[in-house]
């Protein structure tokens, strides 16, 4: 009766032993608030761009390792969250200095748009981003417009100016100036879906990034001068 008893001690204390311990409370680590909402930013951008913009704030909360009421007292919606990404992780990363090395005339216009392009590519046109971007536009959020107005279409007025500019040629009026932008928007078209084969798609091919760039740029300079008469 004895070595029955023991041994049913043995098989009570393999038992409690290998049960699921209780998980105690969250502790939440204290920082500062800057420090805090940096964090959180960061971890939504990764967070959203996996998972699309209709996912629970809840779980996000979790991922950062706070309460959602924490998260709330930062953002006070979730609307105020996704603008704050758009700010720091969509249109923060663009840089101003582009602006300028694309005006820079030291330079052949062909090597300007390579150099831009390539950095954009790296920079900007990430997984991450290209996830992010393309979950906003299917959800009809305002990321995508909002993007184009300030950003890319102040882009293409450059690169227009700057390429018609190199080629001797004038900037055209009206319906013909239309047809040059669209020009424009064939180039960063074919760079930004560059993007999505490789990120999205995961088309794997031999040639590397730049090389196929390079040919995007040469292509979109040569088309220009057809498209635009000499004056």
């Amino acid at each position: 009766m004895r070595a029955k008893s023991d041994h049913l001690t043995t098989l009570r204390q393999k038992s409690e032993s290998s049960a699921p311990k209780r998980k105690g409370r969250r502790v939440t680590v204290r920082m500062p608030a800057a420090d805090r909402r940096e964090q959180i930013l960061k971890k939504a951008f990764e967070f959203f761009s996996e998972y699309g913009l209709t996912a629970q704030t809840r779980a996000l909360a979790e991922s950062c390792g706070v309460s959602q009421r924490l998260l709330y007292s930062i953002f006070p919606n979730k609307s105020a969250l996704i603008n704050a990404v758009y700010e720091t992780s969509i249109a923060g990363v663009f840089k101003a200095v582009w602006f300028v090395q694309l005006q820079d005339r030291s330079k052949p216009m062909e090597q300007r748009l390579k150099e831009f392009y390539c950095e954009y590519y790296d920079t900007v046109l990430t997984r991450s981003w290209m996830r992010l971007f393309l979950y906003a536009s299917l959800a009809e959020v305002e990321m995508a417009p909002t993007y184009i107005a300030s950003i890319i279409k102040h882009l293409l007025d450059t690169i227009m100016k700057e390429a018609l500019h190199e080629a001797g040629l004038t900037s055209p009026p009206n319906q013909a100036q239309a047809e040059v932008q669209e020009i424009c928007w064939i180039l960063h078209g074919a760079v930004s879906h560059l993007a999505i084969r490789r990120h999205i798609y995961r088309d794997q091919t031999d040639l590397k990034v730049d090389k196929v760039i390079a040919l995007q740029v040469h292509s979109f300079l040569a088309g220009l001068k057809s498209v635009v008469p000499q004056t």
